[in-house]
């Protein structure tokens, strides 16, 4: 039997490597002054398409991680997203940004896709007791890849410039330490028995002192898409990452503009949302195996409703940066407490797969939040309209959230009566 607290570090190992595609903007000056002829929106391509097959292959592959299993879904994550960064080097290499796109966009974005549903579903199975918290721990790896990732690439950058492409070798480096991590991180992940418990979880039912909540059904992911409850988590996580999306995108401007920062100061805030992202991941789903994971979205919204529209309105620095913060856990904190959500409205039994499902609504939040975020401000000249119009966006995702706590009150209600007259 595997050690299950290995299991949570295999996991991070994984999603620690992947989620280096936030440090992103480490690349895009010097990729600018490498390939001349390419336009900033063109260079942005290569996050945009990392970004939509993120979303598109975790869709398409979360079959394939359940019938499969994790080890091998995991090799292969590791496959495409260290080869997408090796054959992305070799673009940069030969300064052509086609091949940049195939490698680091199409190939590392399926690379992303895979390897962010791939240890989820895992970790759902082997933390029976504390659900929130195992699924945080991993998805906390996402959000705090992007902080060791970015100084890493930055420093390689700048030591092989002298020698030559610093691009190209950052990617060669990294491709290949990714690609051995990865891999011994997804040699680990196995599934546990059917029906598994830790021993203390164990003991605590046979003695009386815990109940076990059984899972409102065992769903496969094309049963559970049909239903209204997969659409309301849908709908919650694309107003939740749509706006989110559109304040990283804005940060800096915003507080240059609102609180009249400087672009050096500005860069140091945007630095320290990425530390409350990856902490909010891990704080609120392990708070969410507390309160319940219904009544966390709905504090996501209520905090997000005040806090979009007080911001606009914030002179103070400190409170400015403050309210900026508890937004970026609530981003954070969505995505980590989505899949024990799924797990506990839907089962375990193709977890990996309705997660897939239900991320699609990343791959859209990602061209809808910064769009209108850069359209209302060219049309009014301040983002503070765009944070109010964000603010009305989340009464929708209360309301939402509101009526699936209702539903699964009265599923839980039923499902009861049946277990006692069983």
């Amino acid at each position: 039997m595997k050690n299950r607290w290995l299991i949570a570090a295999s996991a991070v190992g994984v999603h620690a490597s992947i989620g280096s595609v936030y440090a992103f903007s480490v690349f895009k000056k010097p990729l600018e002054e490498l390939i001349t002829s390419a336009s900033n929106n063109e260079i942005a391509w290569t996050f945009s398409f990392a970004i939509f097959f993120l979303g598109l292959s975790a869709a398409i592959m979360g079959h394939f991680v359940e019938s499969r299993g994790p080890r091998r879904a995991g090799i292969l994550a590791a496959l495409f997203f260290g080869g997408g960064l090796i054959i992305a080097g070799f673009g940069a290499l030969i300064q052509n940004l086609y091949v940049i796109w195939l490698g680091y966009g199409v190939l590392g974005g399926i690379g992303l896709g895979i390897g962010y549903i791939t240890p989820v579903s895992t970790l759902v199975k082997w933390f029976p007791d504390r659900r929130g918290l195992a699924t945080g721990l991993a998805i906390m790896g996402f959000g705090f890849g992007a902080m060791i990732g970015g100084p890493v690439f930055n420093f390689i950058i700048e030591t092989f410039t002298v020698a030559g492409n610093g691009i190209a070798y950052t990617w060669f480096i990294m491709g290949v330490i990714y690609l051995v991590i990865m891999l011994a991180s997804a040699s680990y992940l196995e599934r546990p028995p059917e029906g598994w418990m830790p021993e203390s979880m164990k003991a605590a039912v046979e003695a009386g002192e815990k109940k076990v909540v059984a899972d409102l059904t065992q769903q496969t992911a094309n049963e559970a898409v049909k239903t209204a409850p997969f659409w309301g988590l849908w709908v919650m996580m694309f107003i939740n990452i749509s706006c989110g999306i559109a304040v990283i995108y804005s940060a800096s401007p915003l507080a240059q503009e609102s609180i009249g920062l400087s672009a050096t100061q500005a860069a140091a805030v945007v630095g320290l949302m990425s530390l409350f992202n990856g902490l909010g991941r891990i704080a609120w789903a392990s708070f969410s195996d507390v309160i319940g994971r219904s009544n966390t979205y709905m504090a996501f919204f209520v905090i997000q409703i005040v806090a979009f529209f007080a911001l606009p309105n914030l002179t103070s620095v400190i409170m400015f940066q403050v309210v900026l913060y508890i937004i970026l856990t609530c981003y954070g904190g969505g995505f980590a407490t989505l899949p024990a959500f799924i797990g506990d409205l839907f089962g375990t039994k193709q977890l990996g797969a309705i997660h897939g499902y239900v991320l699609t609504a990343w791959a859209g939040a990602g061209l809808v939040g910064p769009q209108i975020a850069a359209y209302v401000h060219t049309t009014t000249g301040s983002y503070e309209m765009t944070l109010y119009i964000f603010a009305g966006a989340f009464v929708v995702a209360l309301i939402t959230s509101i009526l699936m706590k209702s539903y699964i009150s009265r599923a839980r209600a039923v499902k009861e009566a049946q277990l006692a007259n069983a």
